[in-house]
């Protein structure tokens, strides 16, 4: 299969510069970088693409088999480095592709020059007995699931705000919310549950590569105890917490998060 029509892959910015990987969260597409890419053109290379399933992808390569784990989309992430063939990428991953970043550069760090894990978060369920905090308790998660399987245009509407924050600009939560909208349901339940029932706690400390931690100050679906939890676990990590709130700071704040990945990307070079 052509893994450039699969996940619809742009390369945009310039030709001699580093190359910036951006990867969307659940839910979303690669234009939900759209604020952020002008900025970053200027200095680097920019790989846009959309995961199987999300934004204009061909469809027909999903399957429940292959994209029921967070293992398939790190093997999709792992095959356009390859394809690309551009050399090691600043794998820049939002929310969940954060921990697709982590899988892909644990076992192939050649392709990687640094990680950026925006939003990050290894597990979103708390682990009480680990003293471990992900934001929800299990009955919060499952009762989301539920939501989401009974009726996904509802629950859409509802928890696009929650998750975008910023309730002063509602416009951003509209936009999430058509967002998810956009996303066949069948494959958002199975993207949901890979999202909010996977663990990566352990895969942490596999990651070999320079990496930036970005959390935002205030963000309900990965408060800062998570940041903190990822940045202990990446030996030689560095940790910064945004001014930005909410959990998307790549539309909330484009140009502080923009300024954070380049900062970082170029340094990683």
């Amino acid at each position: 299969m052509d893994v450039r029509r699969r996940n619809h892959v742009r390369v945009t910015g310039r030709a001699d510069g580093p190359v910036v990987m951006l990867a969307h969260g659940f839910g979303c597409d690669q234009n939900m970088w759209r604020l952020v890419v002008p900025m970053l053109e200027r200095d680097f290379t920019v790989v846009r693409f959309d995961h199987v399933g999300a934004g204009r992808s061909d469809l027909s390569a999903w399957s429940e088999k292959r994209y029921g784990s967070l293992d398939g989309y790190a093997d999709d992430v792992r095959e356009l480095c390859r394809e690309l063939a551009l050399g090691p990428v600043t794998f820049v991953g939002h929310s969940v592709s954060a921990m697709m970043g982590v899988l892909a550069a644990a076992r192939e760090p050649e392709a990687f020059t640094g990680l950026v894990l925006l939003a990050p978060s290894p597990c979103f369920v708390d682990d009480p007995a680990a003293g471990y905090r992900g934001g929800f308790s299990a009955g919060d998660i499952e009762e989301l699931l539920e939501a989401l399987d009974a009726n996904y245009l509802g629950w859409s509407g509802a928890m696009a705000p929650v998750i975008m924050g910023n309730p002063d600009r509602p416009e951003l939560g509209e936009e999430l919310a058509d967002s998810f909208c956009r996303t066949d349901p069948k494959i958002a339940r199975v993207f949901a549950r890979v999202t909010f029932l996977s663990d990566n706690r352990a895969d942490l400390a596999g990651v070999g590569v320079p990496t930036l931690v970005a959390q935002c100050s205030r963000d309900a679906i990965a408060p800062p105890e998570v940041g903190a939890f990822v940045h202990a676990r990446i030996a030689g990590s560095q940790l910064i917490t945004l001014n930005a709130t909410g959990h998307c700071p790549q539309l909330a704040a484009p140009e502080e998060t923009a300024a954070a990945i380049a900062a970082f990307a170029g340094a990683a070079r």
